[in-house]
């Protein structure tokens, strides 16, 4: 199992940045950079690019609606060449919120867009002829009833260091799990409990797993926690402290009906908790809202105690299938904390 942590984007991301070349010396194998509506990550991709030698630099995620299909394809090239060969590019659907509210996108078909963005990307990258695409969503090169007609077909000038990079994507509803193990080199689910992960989305992951090219190899599976390894009261201390954030996404990402958080709560076996929580956070009590987050939840979800317990959750994560376990240090010493760790996974 590699180790992969998410870098901070709503703070000094110089900073942050000059923390993922300390953690790539203390063993950090990739680092993701996420993208909600502050800085761009690409930005973010090719100052760390500059800053690190040998750590993999992922996008977690970019939005399939922000930007066109070849352009994410170029994007993910321009890192590549940077890195010299050390992009992953995540990608995702988002929420309507943040696609709609923020980006004046219609959130429509997720499942078919990012089918197609993939294949889109893959073209582009073999370079094997210039671009031609026909899907319900995206046609290369656009129709001449759609435009001027005047559209040719292209072929990606720079020359890509791979013609493979890998595409992780970000997926928890049924229909895109299933894409994601079918097509995706790897996969991000969020509020990951590996024990119940299977009753969750095993069906989808075997339906998509059934019709994987077998060039494509095994899928990669990104999932994780915070960690902190001591004992004592400072350790429950420092599980609730992911109360908020947890709160914040099965409470308020999205509206009744049309959270997937709070779906994936639910169906975990959390139901009662997850409708309470979403109406307390809803109505404006968002502290009562974090409270009511289940223990055990935090408890499954983080590499937070003794190192027989982080020993223990090593283990449920990679009976879960998880290759990259996605770490964020907490508590003092944060690059201490991840050699210990890189020391109990061996």
């Amino acid at each position: 199992m590699k180790i992969a942590m998410p870098l901070g984007y709503a703070g000094d991301v110089k900073a942050a940045a000059d923390k993922a070349a300390e953690m790539e010396k203390a063993g950090v194998d990739l680092v993701w950079v996420a993208e909600a509506y502050g800085m761009d990550a690409v930005s973010v991709m090719g100052y760390l690019a500059a800053k690190t030698e040998h750590i993999q630099i992922a996008s977690g995620i970019l939005p399939i609606y922000s930007r066109t299909p070849t352009l994410l394809a170029m994007t993910a090239v321009g890192v590549d060449v940077l890195s010299e060969g050390r992009c992953v590019l995540g990608l995702g659907a988002s929420g309507p919120q943040v696609i709609e509210g923020w980006h004046g996108v219609p959130y429509d078909s997720p499942v078919g867009r990012t089918r197609e963005v993939m294949e889109i990307c893959r073209q582009i990258w073999a370079r094997e002829a210039p671009l031609v695409h026909e899907g319900r969503n995206y046609t290369l090169p656009l129709p001449p009833e759609q435009g001027t007609g005047l559209g040719k077909a292209l072929k990606i000038i720079t020359h890509p260091p791979r013609p493979r990079i890998p595409i992780f994507v970000a997926s928890l509803g049924p229909k895109n799990v299933e894409l994601t193990a079918e097509m995706a080199d790897g996969w991000l689910p969020t509020l990951f409990v590996p024990e119940r992960a299977d009753r969750v989305w095993g069906d989808d992951l075997a339906r998509g797993s059934a019709n994987r090219s077998a060039g494509l190899g095994p899928m990669d599976i990104i999932a994780g926690g915070s960690v902190a390894i001591g004992s004592g009261d400072e350790i429950v201390a420092l599980r609730d402290a992911a109360r908020p954030q947890v709160a914040l996404y099965v409470g308020g990402m999205g509206a009744v009906g049309r959270n997937f958080y709070n779906s994936l709560f639910s169906r975990y076996g959390w139901e009662a908790e997850a409708h309470e929580i979403q109406q307390l956070y809803l109505a404006g009590h968002k502290a009562e809202a974090a409270a009511k987050i289940p223990a055990e939840f935090l408890e499954l979800t983080s590499l937070i105690g003794d190192e027989s317990f982080v020993k223990d959750r090593l283990a449920a994560y990679a009976e879960a299938g998880v290759t990259y376990l996605n770490a964020t240090p907490v508590g003092p010493e944060p690059l201490r904390t991840v050699e210990r760790l890189r020391e109990l996974m061996v």
